[in-house]
């Protein structure tokens, strides 16, 4: 399992807007991941708390973590996702926990936590859901 993460940390640092962003992989397996962001001032929008956007990167991703290392390709996209934003994302640190709910041959159907961390404190901000799809002959 440890090339698993190894491999996953490349293709989070393969990303230029994740390195931007300052995106960090702390766990995955074959039915979850977890992606970690802190949360700097000019991720924040005019009222003080994350952008949406920034949370919605997060999702994405997450989802794409853990459905892909299900599907077990490197060629992995997310096909859909939605999200619903259940409060403002107040804190020093998000937290995306994703997994895998239903997997196949080609596609994951999977969830996605997105909390706000401040302390030892986690309140839930987000919650998704994406299809996470393997593609053939993608670069």
């Amino acid at each position: 399992m440890n090339g698993l993460i190894e491999r996953a940390r490349q293709a989070l640092d393969a990303q230029p807007f994740s390195r931007l962003l300052g995106a960090s992989l702390e766990h995955i397996d074959a039915e979850s991941a977890v992606l970690t962001l802190p949360l700097r001032d000019d991720l924040k929008q005019q009222h003080g708390f994350a952008h949406g956007g920034v949370v919605s990167y997060l999702a994405d991703n997450a989802l794409t973590f853990a459905g892909g290392a299900r599907l077990g390709g490197a060629a992995i996209l997310t096909s859909e996702f939605k999200i619903n934003y259940l409060r403002p994302a107040i804190g020093s640190l998000l937290v995306a926990r994703a997994g895998v709910i239903h997997a196949g041959a080609r596609q994951a159907v999977c969830r996605c936590d997105i909390l706000a961390r401040e302390q030892d404190t986690e309140k839930l901000v987000a919650t998704a859901q994406g299809t996470i799809v393997k593609v053939d002959g993608a670069n």
